[in-house]
């Protein structure tokens, strides 16, 4: 049975389980002691939330072979943030990159994970919408797709909307359809009426008559959309393939930005793609939005903290500054990775 069937049975039942074993239960994927004379290579499992461009860092330490120079055997898992999260938490997974809400949330409810980078800085998104809608005024009464409620789709359409004068609740209808990829065929089917996308799926869409309404990345509004997180226990436990890891990332970003020819390959293959211009167009929006540095920043998280804490005001009063560490992204800038 794969990992993504296993987890399948739920985020709420499985986070309260995953709590519970991570109290008593040693983290899988800690280093060994190395062999005589030889470094020791450190196994990760790493979940990722969707096939969307903010994990092209991940992809390219991957493929790039940065990974395995850090003495890292890195296998990556697609699995949804909600899942990726409670897989995390039940020892499944030591790392994974996904919606820092999710993270909160968790933490909020007895976790105690830890965020120690952030490769989606900004909301990496276009509200896209049928041909009839031409303006945010025309979303009033419509019906608009999400991925999950609490997910970092949720956090952002809730914030477009209101920066447009739309109450989220009593304004629109807000559809959970599950992912990215589904959020993409509902729009296309007219199933919903606007959602969110990105490059490729917002090309194709455009070429079937929607329209990008609004364009979320170039306001530059600070988001943890795409958080490294892990368990504390873990990090506490093996802190030096910690740092192995964000190196890796850290040296990924630089490729990612010196080498576009490489990076829209890795693009190609992560999205089974030939269309070169639409892996350019995919490869040129994530440059569009992407910062100099990875590292976790609070106000990444403002938005989180308000719209979880509207219907959970336990939010409100857990200081999520505790769950940011950027020491090990510090230390990588601090010896000039990658440059």
């Amino acid at each position: 049975m794969t990992l993504r069937h296993r987890i399948r049975s739920g985020f709420l039942g499985l986070l309260v389980l995953a709590v519970g074993l991570s109290a008593c239960s040693k983290p899988l994927g800690s280093e060994s002691a190395p062999a005589t004379g030889a470094a020791a290579v450190s196994k990760l499992t790493v979940a990722y939330s969707e096939i969307i461009f903010t994990n092209l860092v991940l992809w390219v330490a991957k493929e790039a072979g940065i990974f395995e120079k850090n003495r890292i055997d890195a296998e990556l898992t697609q699995i949804s943030s909600s899942n990726a999260i409670a897989a995390l938490l039940a020892g499944q997974v030591q790392v994974a990159h996904a919606g820092g809400s999710e993270a909160i949330s968790a933490n909020v409810a007895g976790a105690d994970l830890v965020t120690v980078a952030v490769t989606g800085p900004v909301y990496p998104y276009y509200l896209m919408a049928q041909s009839t809608i031409s303006s945010p005024e025309d979303l009033r009464g419509k019906k608009i797709g999400i991925s999950q409620p609490g997910s970092s789709s949720d956090i952002a359409t809730r914030v477009v909307l209101r920066r447009f004068g739309l109450d989220p609740d009593t304004d629109v209808t807000l559809v959970p359809v599950g992912s990215l990829a589904n959020r993409t065929a509902a729009l296309l089917s007219g199933a919903i009426d606007a959602g969110l996308d990105n490059p490729p799926g917002s090309l194709a869409q455009e070429a079937q008559g929607l329209r990008p309404l609004i364009d979320l990345a170039s306001l530059q509004i600070p988001a943890a959309n795409n958080a490294v997180t892990m368990q504390r226990s873990y990090l506490d436990g093996n802190k030096d393939l910690v740092q192995r890891y964000v190196d890796s990332l850290v040296e990924a970003l630089a490729k990612v930005r010196k080498d576009r020819a490489y990076s829209i390959q890795v693009l190609k293959q992560y999205y089974k793609s030939e269309d070169d211009e639409a892996m350019k167009a995919t490869y040129d929006f994530l440059l569009h939005g992407m910062v100099d540095t990875i590292a976790a920043k609070p106000d990444q998280f403002s938005d989180s903290i308000d719209q979880l804490s509207a219907k959970n005001p336990a939010v409100r009063s857990y200081d999520f500054t505790k769950m940011l560490n950027n020491t090990f992204v510090q230390d990588a800038i601090n010896r000039k990775v990658g440059a």
